[in-house]
């Protein structure tokens, strides 16, 4: 009998779900506990269908706009945020609605009205159509708010007035990308106000620290984490300029192509804010189904933020 492959696994910690992500979901299930279903959810609470499709199990029916939620039942607005016409309309309509925005996010939201309170052009580094983005830029009337997602965008940027600028950023993005871009700003604008903290939450910032240990180690990494989720994709690309070999995204662990594990010795695994930690647990049952894996967690954090629910939901 032939024996299976050997395979160093380096586990990457923290990895999968953040506060944020935990809060949504559970505002979810516990507007469905409180409500009875169904419960309406303007656009995917989070950005991972396996949970989403969990939520449908429950009761949660998810739409693209409120004018697809009925008058008499709740509605959840999604973890990335939305803009202010959103709670608006419902306002307008006397709808119940739950907003389960990250608080991270909203964070951003409350930074770029004090700007713009004080008068201030603000710049909104982030990738244009993300869902984040659109809440962000949606919380000021439009032209307020100028989006650049590249060096390329910073270098040609032509402000209103250079020395009466502020920054804020989407808070899933590459935090080497990211810093790049915001030298270029500070180089060219040295007045351009910045935020308190940084943006980038520190889930994001940790997961990425977590695949920056394993890279070097790994001939392959694999991120488990759905194609959507911007903190997944850049999960992967900090793989890779880390020194992994290799480094693809995958949903599921069927989304494996084994070819990719042909002639390699280490395996780097993580997850985006987004993956339920069981998707990780079922792509390491299969990979151990093919080589004799030992696993090794590097853990470069330790994360111990809770975020309370809204008050519409925390009895339930």
């Amino acid at each position: 009998m032939t024996s299976n492959p050997k395979l160093a696994v380096f586990l990457a910690s923290p990895r999968g779900f953040c506060a944020g992500v935990d809060r949504a979901i559970q505002i979810v299930e516990k507007a469905l506990a409180r409500y009875g279903a169904p419960v309406y959810v303007r656009h995917e609470i989070v950005h991972n269908k396996h949970v989403v499709n969990r939520l449908k199990a429950m009761g949660a029916i998810f739409v693209k706009e409120l004018d697809e939620c009925p008058d008499d039942r709740p509605v959840v607005f999604s973890a990335h945020g939305v803009p202010k016409s959103v709670p608006a309309t419902a306002e307008q309509r006397d709808l119940l609605y739950v907003d389960a925005t990250c608080p991270l996010v909203s964070k951003v939201h409350i930074d770029a009205e004090r700007h713009d309170k004080a008068g201030r052009e603000i710049i909104l580094i982030g990738h244009a159509g993300h869902p984040e983005v659109i809440g962000t830029m949606g919380q000021l009337e439009e032209g307020r708010m100028v989006l650049i997602e590249t060096e390329a965008d910073a270098e040609a940027f032509t402000p209103r007035d250079p020395d009466n600028l502020a920054y804020v950023t989407q808070t899933t993005l590459s935090v080497d990308d990211t810093s790049a871009i915001v030298e270029i700003l500070k180089r060219r604008f040295p007045h351009m106000a910045s935020p308190h903290k940084e943006d980038i939450c520190y889930a994001t910032t940790n997961r990425q620290g977590a695949v920056k240990a394993i890279g070097p180690k790994s001939d392959l990494v694999l991120v488990v984490g759905a194609p959507n989720s911007s903190n997944s994709r850049r999960l992967v690309e900090v793989a890779t300029r880390a020194g992994a070999k290799a480094s693809y995204l995958v949903e599921k662990a069927d989304d494996i192509d084994w070819a990719w594990f042909e002639n390699i010795s280490s395996l780097g695994v993580s997850a985006g804010a987004s993956a339920p930690e069981d998707l990780v647990e079922d792509l390491l049952a299969a990979v151990a189904e093919r080589f004799d894996i030992t696993v090794d967690t590097i853990e470069v954090a330790k994360e111990d933020v809770i975020f309370k629910l809204p008050r519409a939901v925390a009895e339930a």
